[in-house]
């Protein structure tokens, strides 16, 4: 790759001055990195840290010992692993313990949530009044279309019409939702019973402020719910206590509210992120004041612990997060995340998130400095509501992420021309970064990229 030679801070000497004095430097000899490769995909799968194909391999070893004693007898124990995990990944979310648990994928979580609060609201079968007008659930247009087709679903479960129900928040520049168009659809409609957004939009990158939305719902009596999946291991969260301080650290008035302070619930996966592989079980939250309430996909996993083996015919919601699990755990899905989650508290989720504003913030200059003027970023570029991927914008994006691949650099492609570049924090340095953005740039320079036929199908 060609070097400015100049040691301006866009050359490669700069970049590994800038990994010689990373604290986190270390952490990279705990991952499998594909050798000759430059990784940029960890926001679809992160790559595989020691720690959790050491947990994975130990309830190997107890499955292989123990048999079914694994349930009881195995350290930490299988019964309540969901919840033991849950204690663990509570510090990243900003949660108590009993708040979060392991369970389930991350789309069966958004159907029981959403089917447990439409519920408990005026207007469906099973809400305190089934005359009142349905509910609605507000969206925004930049959604990863699982979460809109879950909500629908629940919707016509319900007898409730999505094309009327199911409202969307739309973009005003194709890349980012403002918050301040969340708040007038609160303000425009007096039927929304649930406001659903991501923490971080999956094609831009945009970190939305949760604490203003939980606010914005609470204000209007609705509640707050989140897909986290881009956020959860590399942006800090205070779910427990969104939008109940501002941002001077006083009450708002949030935290007078009939809700009160804290997200009501959230969901996220574990594989990207936190590392934990490919189909790791899923996570979730559910505030404390709504335990003890019935799940909409009710299973034996969810039920009270102390009487769940008594295997009675009425189901007795665990008094926790832990209702919402539905089957037993999937312990050989779920181990890695104790290792992974393991590795992520000892580095600090705040050291995490500033390296990964670091690289982020790298990323955006060199592609500002090396690369035409046809690629262009479409991440906000405040660190404030930036998430940790890099959205970068190419006419071309799809062959473009092709040659990369075949060069391997490996980046995804989300339509139209996006290609998404996460240096994740804990194993890509800063020299990655600048490899990266020198290839891209060799790419076009030299047209490489118009041998790859246009978008094809398969795996992005």
């Amino acid at each position: 790759m060609t070097d400015t030679g100049d040691g301006s801070p866009h050359c490669i000497a700069d970049a590994r001055e800038r990994d010689a004095a990373d604290p986190l430097r270390d952490y990279r000899d705990h991952f499998s990195v594909p050798e000759g490769e430059r990784y940029m995909d960890g926001n679809s799968l992160g790559l595989a840290p020691d720690a959790a194909l050491a947990a994975l391999e130990r309830v190997v070893g107890e499955w292989e010992e123990l048999a079914i004693r694994g349930w009881e007898d195995a350290d930490p124990e299988w019964f309540r692993y969901g919840e033991h995990l849950g204690d663990l990944l509570a510090p990243l979310v900003g949660a108590n313990g009993s708040e979060v648990v392991v369970a389930n994928s991350t789309t069966v979580n958004v159907h029981t949530l959403i089917g447990t609060f439409l519920d408990a609201l005026p207007g469906t079968p099973a809400g305190p009044d089934p005359a009142a007008e349905a509910p609605a659930v507000l969206v925004n247009d930049l959604d990863f279309p699982t979460d809109h087709y879950s909500i629908r679903a629940q919707l016509r479960q319900r007898g409730i019409d999505p094309d009327r129900k199911l409202v969307a928040v739309e973009s005003r520049d194709g890349r980012t939702v403002d918050e301040a168009d969340v708040e007038a659809a609160l303000r425009e409609r007096d039927d929304v019973g649930i406001v659903f957004m991501p923490s971080v939009l999956y094609r831009s990158g945009q970190l939305l402020d949760v604490d203003r939305i939980t606010a914005a719902a609470h204000e209007r009596g609705a509640l707050a719910g989140f897909d986290c999946a881009h956020s959860v291991g590399a942006v800090p969260h205070d779910l427990r206590n969104a939008g109940g301080v501002d941002r001077d650290g006083d009450a708002d008035s949030a935290g007078d509210a009939p809700l009160g302070p804290g997200a009501d619930f959230a969901v996220w996966c574990s594989y990207k992120y936190l590392n934990a592989g490919p189909g790791a079980t899923a996570g979730l939250y559910v505030h404390e004041r709504h335990h003890g309430t019935t799940p909409a996909l009710a299973g034996w996993w969810g039920n009270d612990k102390s009487t769940q083996f008594e295997l009675r015919p009425t189901y007795t919601p665990a008094d926790s997060a832990g209702a919402w699990q539905i089957g037993t755990v999937p312990m050989l899905s779920s181990a890695p995340i104790e290792g992974a989650v393991g590795l992520i508290r000892e580095a600090g989720i705040e050291r995490v998130r500033e390296k990964s504003l670091a690289l982020t913030d790298y990323l955006i200059a060199l592609v500002d400095d090396r690369l035409g003027d046809d690629f262009s970023v479409g991440t906000p570029r405040e660190r404030g509501r930036r998430g940790g991927h890099v959205a970068i914008e190419h006419p071309e994006g799809y062959r473009v992420s092709e040659a990369l691949r075949d060069r391997d650099v490996v980046v995804d492609f989300r339509p139209p021309n996006v290609v998404r570049v996460c240096p994740a924090p804990l194993y890509t340095r800063f020299e990655d970064v600048w490899h990266v953005v020198e290839t891209a740039r060799e790419v076009v320079e030299t047209d490489a990229h118009l041998a790859y036929e246009p978008r094809g199908g398969g795996v992005t």
